[in-house]
């Protein structure tokens, strides 16, 4: 929960921090799955400088209704009058076709289900379909637009990154770089296929950072790089824990996806239209944490601990990695919403993510802890320090409840099994993941097994890579012709979010008054999870075993301010690990047959 950036140098050089780094910049975005689809029903204060696109069709008379975006993305997306009878104003979806009495007239093409009105994939959270454009794009409408193309640059990591390594060598993720490129490329032909992109084809380029995750001066070279010898539209991805790479994008007017660790609100509206974010904020995860705690926890015994504290008042203590002058702040508002809410933490202990210090770090985190009289951890780190601290703990025979903080990658399976299973039967708390559905049959890889006959090449890594071009062309289609850093921007705030649903998070973007600050952040409910040492079933990687989180109300999600006064934690009646199947409502079609790559 902490944020991720790596100005973290003491006056007596750089902490061992500095060599190791914030591993809670790693994307948590894994639950996001294959699409990223904005979706209509309100309206919106956002507008656009797009100039609309015609072409005449023969048709009756549209209804009076002004041409809005469509049906992925909510709210004018331009800024043209009612069109006359027989001209298609683009973008136009499905739903605003049949509005104005176009639907009908529409070769909609194979790549449309006319039923549904949806792209006919087997995706239930599938936009709607866009009218097949005709005419003239306007050719180049901004650097890396042309008439054909759009240059879009898919930035990797260095293969051997050893910051990297250390943290996923504790679940075994072994994809090449050249597989995650492949997977990427072939994920492009995907969205040229189904989405609508006006006349305009892909041009990916792929580059492999010539730095570590770390590194701010190899960080700056490669957007200086990449902007000047490729001078793409957009770059998809960015070193895991700098800023610095985002930051002088920006600096060149070149967006970027999921481009840099997460940042305060600050950072984005300096460098708008050009960074954007999918994973929640950290302020946004504290929000629910403590909307969490002060409705289920405080006041009460502790009793989801062990024997010695379960029959005991609740005492807190937090627990938090030191990333950056911004980790103590966070920690700092942490502490005093804590004691607002009558439960102020009796120990605050900062740790470091240092392999050759987290045993002695564990080791003195856990005797505060205990000597506090702590019966209920709050922790706030990366998903590889809760090994050393929960063996620790079990060495100094101390069972608190151990409450996840939204952490990343702490949330998942993966992970939680390579922890003490003593102590994290005590483990329960927020996540802004989803309950899983079965990645063979659902979801992005499935969407990508089926498209190209054979599943990724990056297997173990998809869901996490995948929804960085989810959401660019979720919005790029919601565009129109007019595709511009600026009209992406409009018409991403202009959408009143994703489709609700429990396998999916909901994200958006913009003034929806789910937050007290302009938000350029994506995910926005959470939902609450216990752990179950015994329970079986896959990880996030498709590997079988003991020991999965059991989501609460069968992985209900909760808006900011919707958080349940009830605790469900540890009750079996109700709780989902896993779906077989989709919830209830969430099936995707399963008769659709795919298209031929697009030329």
């Amino acid at each position: 929960m902490q944020p991720s950036s790596s100005t973290g140098a003491s006056k007596g050089g750089r902490r061992p921090l500095t060599r190791w780094g914030p591993i809670a910049g790693i994307a948590a975005v894994a639950a996001i799955g294959a699409g990223v689809v904005l979706t209509t029903g309100g309206d919106d204060d956002a507008t656009t400088t797009s100039s609309a696109s015609t072409t005449t069709v023969s048709s009756s008379t549209p209804s009076d209704s002004t041409t809005g975006a469509p049906s992925s993305i909510d709210g004018d997306t331009t800024t043209s009058a009612t069109p006359t009878p027989g001209e298609i104003t683009y973008p136009l979806s499905f739903t605003d076709a049949t509005e104005q009495g176009l639907a009908d007239t529409i070769d909609w093409g194979p790549r449309c289900d006319t039923e549904r009105g949806r792209l006919a994939v087997p995706d239930y959270f599938a936009p709607e379909c866009m009218a097949p454009f005709e005419g003239d794009n306007g050719g180049a409408t901004a650097p890396g637009v042309t008439a054909d193309e759009i240059t879009i640059v898919y930035y990797e990591g260095q293969e051997n990154d050893p910051i990297i390594q250390y943290v996923t060598s504790a679940v075994a993720v072994d994809d090449t770089n050249a597989q995650q490129f492949e997977t990427m490329q072939n994920l492009m032909r995907y969205y040229e296929t189904y989405y609508e992109l006006y006349g305009r084809t892909v041009n990916l380029i792929t580059y492999e950072g010539t730095g570590g995750a770390l590194d701010e001066v190899a960080a700056r070279a490669d957007a200086r790089q990449i902007a000047d010898t490729y001078q793409p539209f957009v770059v998809l991805g960015g070193p895991a824990l700098t800023s610095a790479f985002a930051d002088e994008l920006a600096s060149r007017k070149v967006m970027c996806v999921g481009c840099t660790p997460g940042q305060p609100a600050s950072f984005y509206e300096e460098r708008d239209p050009y960074v954007w974010a999918l994973d929640g904020s950290a302020l946004q995860k504290q929000a629910h944490v403590l909307e969490f705690i002060e409705k289920q926890l405080v006041g009460k015994n502790a009793e989801f601990g062990g024997d010695a504290v379960k029959d005991q008042p609740r005492t807190f203590g937090l627990v938090y990695l030191e990333s950056s002058g911004a980790s103590k702040e966070l920690a700092d508002t942490f502490s005093a919403k804590m004691a607002e809410i009558g439960a102020p933490f009796a120990e605050t202990v900062a740790y470091q993510l240092d392999p050759t210090t987290l045993p002695q770090s564990a080791t003195q985190i856990v005797t505060k802890m205990k000597a506090a009289g702590v019966t209920t951890v709050v922790f706030s780190g990366d998903p590889v320090a809760p090994g050393n601290i929960t063996f620790e703990a079990t060495a100094q025979d101390y069972f608190p409840e151990w409450v996840v903080a939204a952490s990343t990658l702490v949330d998942t399976t993966a992970f939680s099994r390579t922890y003490d299973q003593q102590q994290w039967a005590h483990a329960f708390g927020v996540t802004q993941l989803a309950v899983r559905t079965d990645a063979e049959r659902f979801g992005a890889y499935a969407i990508y097994s089926w498209f190209n006959g054979e599943p990724p090449p990056a297997d173990g890594t998809i869901a996490v890579t995948s929804p960085n071009p989810a959401l660019f062309f979720a919005v790029a289609q919601a565009v129109g012709p007019n595709l511009t850093p600026e009209t992406w921007r409009d018409a991403l705030f202009a959408g009143t979010g994703t489709i609700p649903g429990i396998s999916q998070p909901f994200l958006s973007w913009g003034d929806k008054g789910y937050w007290p600050t302009f938000d350029y952040h994506g995910i926005d409910d959470a939902t609450v999870f216990w752990y179950d040492p015994a329970a079986t079933g896959p990880d996030e990687l498709r590997r079988d075993g003991t020991g999965m989180y059991q989501f609460v109300d069968g992985g209900k999600r909760y808006l900011p301010g919707g958080w349940p006064t009830e605790s469900k934690l540890f009750d079996p009646e109700g709780a989902v690990s896993f779906y077989e199947d989709p919830p209830p409502g969430e099936e995707p079609p399963s008769d659709y047959v795919p298209l031929p790559p697009a030329d």
